[in-house]
């Protein structure tokens, strides 16, 4: 299949053309008018002992605890003791920037085709009238390996294919020991979200990459939404801000903690926690000095396996708030590059 003829945001900067017309926001924001490149509070999220989470002493009951109240509160945390190494996410995050520095050529190889969500490019174009987001981004699928689409894996800077099967089975325990964590902090058995959503389920990365931009208080790097994923863990940048959550109609900056993994609550795991767990809207403002990278690494549902609150968090007192959904991620793009949220289509 012949591959998309685009620019990417970073051709663009480079180019000096000038900031084209599809990336300016109007509104400018949906927060009272509150400027894009405006100062915004920090968020009070706790740092969580992922060791601890699954341990019985009171220590572990203390932990479970934290991540309750930060998940019901603001649906993130951030984690530690979680077992990858400070220097194997240092050169995750320095193979990533070496990528998104190679020529233009280099990466276009692994330019994604038509339709396909994996591989190279820029914010996938959807409409004709669509605002474009300020960034470039590698989207690969890198679980279970029947999913994997070879051709879009670097082949530069070298090693990048070795470290990201490294990283992705590094994180299979952290996903695990997540999902377990998150049924015992609500008081169910400890597998019961990982029995819903599925042993197997895929693991998707998004590797992103936000150039500087002329025009912060006009343009967005990535525009309010919340993640389609049961959850999504996140290696951000170390040195540069831009990551911000929504609660009560404000945004708050999300802070930068080095080789913690930042963690948010997406839709599925709201509807299995019948709304106890909120997915949490943010975004990504972009700024005049300096590019931003971050790695995100979405757990996605199996596209036949049904989702529902479980049983026990419906009750007389807490009536069932979702439906059950299926083929959620289909129904998840359309909706976010419409700006709309998918997860209100799965109310009762």
């Amino acid at each position: 299949m012949e591959k998309p003829k685009f620019k990417t945001v970073q051709e663009l900067v480079a180019s000096g053309e000038g900031l084209p017309e599809r990336y300016i926001q109007t509104p400018i924001d949906d927060n009272e008018g509150q400027p894009l490149n405006g100062s915004v509070p920090e968020m009070d999220i706790p740092a969580i002992d992922l060791n601890l989470l699954l341990s019985s002493c009171e220590a572990g009951r203390e932990e479970l605890s934290k991540l309750h109240l930060a998940l019901s509160k603001w649906g993130v945390v951030q984690v530690m003791n979680h077992g990858i190494t400070e220097v194997f996410l240092d050169k995750i995050y320095k193979l990533t920037k070496e990528f998104f520095a190679l020529p233009t050529e280099e990466k276009q190889k692994y330019a994604r085709d038509i339709g396909n969500v994996q591989g190279y490019g820029n914010d996938m174009i959807l409409s004709d009238d669509q605002i474009l987001d300020w960034i470039d981004r590698l989207f690969l699928t890198t679980y279970p390996e029947d999913q994997q689409q070879l051709k879009f894996w670097p082949q530069v800077p070298m090693g990048f294919k070795e470290t990201l099967h490294e990283y992705t089975m590094m994180q299979q325990p952290v996903i695990e020991h997540f999902f377990k964590a998150m049924a015992r902090s609500l008081e169910l058995e400890e597998n019961c979200f990982l029995e819903m959503h599925g042993q197997n389920a895929r693991i998707d990365k998004r590797f992103n990459m936000y150039p500087p931009c002329p025009r912060p208080d006009k343009v967005i790097g990535a525009k309010p939404h919340g993640d389609g994923s049961a959850f999504t863990l996140l290696l951000p940048d170390k040195d540069v801000e831009g990551l911000q959550f929504l609660k009560d109609r404000k945004w708050y900056e999300a802070p930068i903690v080095p080789h913690t993994i930042l963690i948010n609550v997406g839709d599925l795991m709201e509807i299995m926690s019948n709304g106890i767990y909120k997915s949490p809207v943010h975004r990504v403002v972009t700024n005049r000095e300096s590019e931003r990278i971050s790695v995100a690494t979405f757990c996605i549902l199996c596209p036949e396996k049904e989702i529902q609150p479980i049983e026990g968090l419906v009750s007389e007192a807490r009536q069932r708030l979702y439906k059950t959904v299926k083929k959620y991620v289909e129904l998840y793009f359309d909706s976010y590059q419409q700006g709309r949220r998918p997860i209100e289509a799965a109310l009762i």
